[in-house]
C-alpha cells in the first residue's frame, strides 16, 4: 500500500468516473468497492489509474474539484497526447488552456508530451521562454509548434 494516496470526493459520479478512467488509461483496475446496500450505488472505492492508486468516495454536492489539484499525464509523444485528449473530449471533457482539460466529473488533467518537459529543461533561458510563450497560446499542446518556438529562439 502507498503511504500517501489521493482521495477524490465525487458528487455521486464515482462509479461512472472509475469506469471512464480505467477504460481510458492502461495499467488501471478497480480493486475494492463498497456499495450502499447489496445492489445500491458505489459509495467508496479503491482503484488504480495509470499505475496510480486512488481512493474515491461519493460525497455529494458538498465538495468540488478545482484547478488547484490536477492529474498530470506523461505522454511519450504527440500521438499519445492526441489519444488521451480525444478520449477525454469524447467523454464530455472541456479543454481549457496550456494542455489542461476538465473531465465531465470536474477533475482537471494536464496532458503533457515529454518533449515539452525536455524543452523547458534547456539551459538557454531564451529558448525556454519561447517555448513557454508558445505553450501559453495553446489549448492542446502541439509538439511541432513547441519545437518550432524553441528552434527559432
Amino acid at each position: 500500500m502507498n503511504k500517501v494516496t489521493p482521495f477524490l470526493m465525487f458528487n455521486d459520479q464515482l462509479e461512472a468516473a472509475i469506469a471512464f478512467y480505467t477504460a481510458t488509461f492502461p495499467d488501471s483496475e478497480v480493486r475494492n468497492v463498497a456499495r450502499t446496500g447489496k445492489d445500491g450505488p458505489i459509495s467508496s472505492a479503491e482503484f488504480v489509474v495509470g499505475g496510480q492508486r486512488f481512493m474515491g468516495y461519493n460525497g455529494g454536492p458538498y465538495f468540488s474539484f478545482s484547478e488547484g489539484v490536477s492529474l498530470y499525464v506523461d505522454c511519450a509523444d504527440q500521438n499519445e497526447v492526441d489519444e488521451y485528449w480525444d478520449k477525454l473530449v469524447k467523454a464530455g471533457a472541456k479543454p481549457t488552456q496550456c494542455g489542461w482539460i476538465k473531465d465531465p466529473f470536474g477533475l482537471s488533467w494536464q496532458i503533457v508530451p515529454r518533449r515539452f518537459t525536455a524543452l523547458i529543461g534547456d539551459s538557454d533561458p531564451t529558448k525556454v521562454k519561447a517555448v513557454i510563450e508558445a505553450m501559453m497560446t495553446m489549448v492542446k499542446l502541439d509538439v511541432a509548434e513547441l519545437e518550432r518556438a524553441y528552434n527559432e529562439a
